[in-house]
Protein backbone atom coordinates (compact mmCIF):
# COMPACT_ATOMS: atom_id res chain seq x y z
CA UNK A 1 0.00 0.00 0.00
CA UNK A 2 2.74 2.28 0.90
CA UNK A 3 4.68 1.68 -2.51
CA UNK A 4 1.42 2.53 -4.23
CA UNK A 5 0.66 5.79 -2.69
CA UNK A 6 -2.63 4.16 -1.02
CA UNK A 7 -3.97 5.55 2.16
CA UNK A 8 -4.69 3.02 5.09
CA UNK A 9 -8.00 2.29 6.09
CA UNK A 10 -7.86 4.54 9.08
CA UNK A 11 -6.43 7.60 6.88
CA UNK A 12 -9.21 6.86 4.11
CA UNK A 13 -12.03 7.07 7.00
CA UNK A 14 -10.68 10.53 8.09
CA UNK A 15 -10.37 12.30 5.19
CA UNK A 16 -13.25 14.06 3.47
CA UNK A 17 -15.10 12.22 1.01
CA UNK A 18 -17.24 13.28 -2.02
CA UNK A 19 -20.56 14.22 -1.40
CA UNK A 20 -22.34 11.13 -2.74
CA UNK A 21 -23.96 8.03 -1.18
CA UNK A 22 -25.36 4.73 -2.87
CA UNK A 23 -28.28 3.49 -1.83
CA UNK A 24 -28.67 -0.71 -2.63
CA UNK A 25 -32.51 -1.52 -3.27
CA UNK A 26 -32.99 -5.20 -2.44
CA UNK A 27 -30.09 -6.30 -3.94
CA UNK A 28 -29.80 -9.72 -4.20
CA UNK A 29 -26.22 -10.82 -5.30
CA UNK A 30 -23.39 -10.40 -2.56
CA UNK A 31 -21.15 -10.14 -5.45
CA UNK A 32 -22.63 -7.01 -6.47
CA UNK A 33 -22.50 -5.56 -3.07
CA UNK A 34 -19.02 -6.36 -2.91
CA UNK A 35 -18.40 -4.36 -5.87
CA UNK A 36 -20.51 -1.37 -4.88
CA UNK A 37 -18.14 -1.30 -1.87
CA UNK A 38 -15.20 -1.10 -4.30
CA UNK A 39 -16.43 1.01 -5.95
CA UNK A 40 -17.61 3.87 -2.94
CA UNK A 41 -13.71 3.07 -1.60
CA UNK A 42 -11.95 4.09 -5.02
CA UNK A 43 -14.16 6.92 -5.87
CA UNK A 44 -14.43 8.30 -2.06
CA UNK A 45 -17.99 7.83 -1.95
CA UNK A 46 -19.40 9.06 1.98
CA UNK A 47 -21.84 5.90 2.31
CA UNK A 48 -23.48 2.89 1.27
CA UNK A 49 -26.73 2.28 2.12
CA UNK A 50 -27.95 -1.60 2.27
CA UNK A 51 -31.67 -1.36 2.14
CA UNK A 52 -34.11 -4.47 2.10
CA UNK A 53 -32.84 -7.73 1.59
CA UNK A 54 -29.59 -6.35 0.46
CA UNK A 55 -26.70 -8.82 2.03
CA UNK A 56 -24.38 -6.96 4.70
CA UNK A 57 -21.41 -7.54 5.99
CA UNK A 58 -19.54 -9.46 7.80
CA UNK A 59 -19.79 -11.56 4.68
CA UNK A 60 -17.26 -14.07 2.53
CA UNK A 61 -18.97 -13.45 -0.40
CA UNK A 62 -18.91 -9.62 -0.15
CA UNK A 63 -15.30 -9.63 0.75
CA UNK A 64 -14.62 -11.73 -2.09
CA UNK A 65 -14.84 -8.63 -4.37
CA UNK A 66 -15.09 -6.07 -2.02
CA UNK A 67 -11.60 -6.83 -0.98
CA UNK A 68 -11.19 -5.14 2.50
CA UNK A 69 -13.54 -2.52 0.95
CA UNK A 70 -15.86 -2.69 3.88
CA UNK A 71 -13.66 -1.94 6.52
CA UNK A 72 -12.89 1.93 4.73
CA UNK A 73 -16.35 2.87 3.45
CA UNK A 74 -19.07 3.49 5.87
CA UNK A 75 -22.34 1.55 5.54
CA UNK A 76 -25.66 1.34 7.01
CA UNK A 77 -28.55 -1.04 6.53
CA UNK A 78 -31.77 0.28 6.79
CA UNK A 79 -34.75 -2.38 6.55
CA UNK A 80 -36.97 0.01 4.29
CA UNK A 81 -35.52 1.62 0.85
CA UNK A 82 -38.45 4.57 1.07
CA UNK A 83 -37.76 5.38 4.67
CA UNK A 84 -33.66 5.73 3.35
CA UNK A 85 -34.80 7.50 0.68
CA UNK A 86 -37.11 10.00 3.06
CA UNK A 87 -33.78 10.61 5.58
CA UNK A 88 -31.35 11.43 2.84
CA UNK A 89 -33.76 13.89 1.10
CA UNK A 90 -34.57 15.47 4.60
CA UNK A 91 -30.30 15.63 4.96
CA UNK A 92 -30.26 17.49 2.16
CA UNK A 93 -29.61 14.73 -0.62
CA UNK A 94 -30.67 15.24 -3.93
CA UNK A 95 -31.75 11.62 -4.43
CA UNK A 96 -32.05 10.20 -8.31
CA UNK A 97 -33.01 6.30 -8.74
CA UNK A 98 -30.95 4.69 -11.67
CA UNK A 99 -33.63 2.81 -14.04
CA UNK A 100 -35.45 2.78 -17.22
CA UNK A 101 -38.67 4.66 -16.84
CA UNK A 102 -40.97 7.01 -17.93
CA UNK A 103 -39.64 10.21 -18.01
CA UNK A 104 -35.75 9.53 -17.47
CA UNK A 105 -33.51 11.74 -17.62
CA UNK A 106 -30.13 10.40 -19.63
CA UNK A 107 -27.02 10.14 -17.68
CA UNK A 108 -25.61 11.78 -20.51
CA UNK A 109 -27.92 15.18 -19.92
CA UNK A 110 -27.36 15.12 -16.69
CA UNK A 111 -25.44 18.27 -15.02
CA UNK A 112 -25.45 17.92 -10.92
CA UNK A 113 -24.59 20.96 -9.11
CA UNK A 114 -20.83 21.46 -8.42
CA UNK A 115 -21.95 22.04 -4.96
CA UNK A 116 -24.70 19.73 -4.18
CA UNK A 117 -25.10 16.50 -2.43
CA UNK A 118 -26.51 13.40 -4.25
CA UNK A 119 -27.69 9.96 -3.50
CA UNK A 120 -28.42 7.08 -6.09
CA UNK A 121 -30.44 4.60 -5.69
CA UNK A 122 -29.85 1.33 -7.76
CA UNK A 123 -31.95 -1.94 -7.58
CA UNK A 124 -32.76 -5.39 -7.93
CA UNK A 125 -30.92 -7.13 -10.63
CA UNK A 126 -34.44 -8.70 -11.57
CA UNK A 127 -37.45 -6.31 -10.78
CA UNK A 128 -34.99 -2.97 -10.66
CA UNK A 129 -36.09 -0.10 -8.26
CA UNK A 130 -39.15 -0.11 -6.31
CA UNK A 131 -41.75 2.12 -7.57
CA UNK A 132 -42.53 3.58 -4.29
CA UNK A 133 -39.26 4.42 -4.25
CA UNK A 134 -39.40 6.14 -7.97
CA UNK A 135 -41.74 8.19 -7.33
CA UNK A 136 -40.42 9.45 -3.97
CA UNK A 137 -37.20 10.10 -5.67
CA UNK A 138 -36.32 13.16 -6.86
CA UNK A 139 -35.65 12.12 -10.62
CA UNK A 140 -34.27 9.16 -12.63
CA UNK A 141 -31.42 8.80 -14.42
CA UNK A 142 -30.82 6.86 -17.29
CA UNK A 143 -28.04 5.03 -18.67
CA UNK A 144 -27.88 5.03 -22.47
CA UNK A 145 -27.67 1.74 -24.27
CA UNK A 146 -27.03 1.01 -28.12
CA UNK A 147 -26.93 -2.85 -27.76
CA UNK A 148 -28.89 -5.64 -27.91
CA UNK A 149 -29.03 -6.08 -23.82
CA UNK A 150 -31.08 -3.00 -22.13
CA UNK A 151 -29.75 -3.30 -18.74
CA UNK A 152 -25.90 -3.41 -16.91
CA UNK A 153 -24.88 -5.39 -14.25
CA UNK A 154 -25.36 -3.32 -10.86
CA UNK A 155 -21.80 -3.11 -10.10
CA UNK A 156 -21.10 -2.11 -13.95
CA UNK A 157 -23.88 0.72 -13.64
CA UNK A 158 -22.97 1.60 -9.81
CA UNK A 159 -18.96 2.51 -11.57
CA UNK A 160 -20.47 4.33 -14.69
CA UNK A 161 -23.06 6.73 -12.34
CA UNK A 162 -20.32 7.44 -9.79
CA UNK A 163 -17.36 8.54 -12.53
CA UNK A 164 -20.10 9.96 -14.70
CA UNK A 165 -21.10 12.61 -11.48
CA UNK A 166 -17.73 12.84 -9.97
CA UNK A 167 -16.07 13.72 -13.29
CA UNK A 168 -18.92 16.19 -14.18
CA UNK A 169 -18.54 17.95 -10.41
CA UNK A 170 -15.37 17.40 -8.82
CA UNK A 171 -12.69 17.24 -11.80
CA UNK A 172 -11.45 20.33 -10.74
CA UNK A 173 -12.10 19.71 -6.84
CA UNK A 174 -10.81 15.73 -7.43
CA UNK A 175 -9.87 14.31 -3.82
CA UNK A 176 -6.72 12.64 -4.18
Amino acid sequence: MEDLQRDSVEDFKNKQKNPLVLVLDNVRSLHNVGSAFRTADAFAVEKIYLCGITGTPPNKEIHKTALGATESVEWIHVPDTLEAVEGLKKSGYQVWAVEQAEGSTSLADFRPASEGKYAFVFGNEVFGVEDEVIKAADGVLEIPQFGTKHSLNISVTVGVVVWDVLSKTLAGKALS
